[in-house]
C-alpha cells in the first residue's frame, strides 16, 4: 500500500485526495465510514473495506469496487451504474432504490444481499452463470 493510500483513514481525507485528483485507493480501510452523497466517480476502490459504511446517494458511476468489502454497508440511492463489481461482497447491504445498470459482476464471486436479483436490476454478468 503506498503512503498516500496509508495515510487516508478518515472519509475527510479520502475526499479531499479525490478532489486532489487521486483515483487510486485500492486497499483503503474505511469500514464504518461516513460518505453519504460522497463524489467518488470512477475511483479505485478495488479491495477496500467498506463494510458497515453509509454511501447513500453517493455518486461511484464507473467506480472499480472489485473485491472490496461493502458488507452492511447503506447504498441506498446511491449510483452505482457501470461500476464494477467483480467479486465484491454485498452481503447484507441496502441497495434499496440503487442505480446499478451496466455494473458489471461475476456471477459465482459477487455476494449480494439476499433476495437480491443483479439481473432485475440490469447489471453485466462478466460470465455466464
Amino acid at each position: 500500500m503506498s503512503d498516500a493510500i496509508s495515510a487516508i483513514n478518515d472519509s475527510e481525507t479520502l475526499i479531499k485526495a479525490y478532489q486532489a485528483g487521486q483515483r487510486n485507493f485500492t486497499n483503503l480501510d474505511l469500514a464504518s465510514a461516513e460518505l453519504s452523497g460522497a463524489y467518488l466517480q470512477g475511483a479505485d476502490l478495488s479491495y477496500a473495506d467498506l463494510s458497515e459504511a453509509n454511501l447513500s446517494g453517493a455518486h461511484l458511476r464507473g467506480t472499480d469496487l472489485s473485491y472490496a468489502r461493502l458488507s452492511e454497508a447503506n447504498l441506498a440511492q446511491a449510483d452505482l451504474r457501470g461500476a464494477m463489481l467483480l467479486g465484491t461482497d454485498l452481503r447484507g447491504a441496502n441497495l434499496q432504490d440503487a442505480l446499478l445498470a451496466a455494473a458489471d459482476y461475476d456471477p459465482e464471486e459477487t455476494h449480494f444481499p439476499t433476495g437480491f436479483d443483479p439481473k432485475a436490476a440490469n447489471m453485466r454478468p462478466d460470465r455466464p452463470a
